[in-house]
């Protein structure tokens, strides 16, 4: 058995969540739609209890593993491009004399 077992009520509060928004979490983890940031993730938990109805206990290091996950990184601000300069001329494949069709 791992050795420190944190209750939903300590694990949401580390989380900075309140304990319906866990449970929530927990629900879309089980069925598989959970994402982190854009990544789909698994919260792994124990629950005890015969048929599974008992309380819900999470590893330490899976609330650490999750606040990792939740971590914004900055992004390096890449030099932004100069727009392109336009053609000298729209009309360059365009191999007729300018005018009106009667008077050429």
């Amino acid at each position: 058995m791992p050795a420190n077992l944190l209750s939903t009520d300590e694990a949401a509060e580390r989380l900075g969540i309140t304990r319906s928004t866990l449970y929530d979490w927990l629900a879309q983890s089980d069925s598989g739609e959970f994402m982190i940031r854009g990544q789909a993730e698994t919260i792994n938990y124990f629950q005890g209890g015969r048929r599974g109805q008992g309380r819900i206990k999470f590893e330490e290091r899976e609330i650490n593993r999750l606040l990792t996950r939740m971590k914004v990184q900055p992004k390096e601000n890449k030099p932004r491009q100069l727009p392109k300069q336009k053609r000298k001329s729209d009309f360059q494949y365009i191999k007729v004399k300018p005018g009106r069709p009667d008077e050429l």
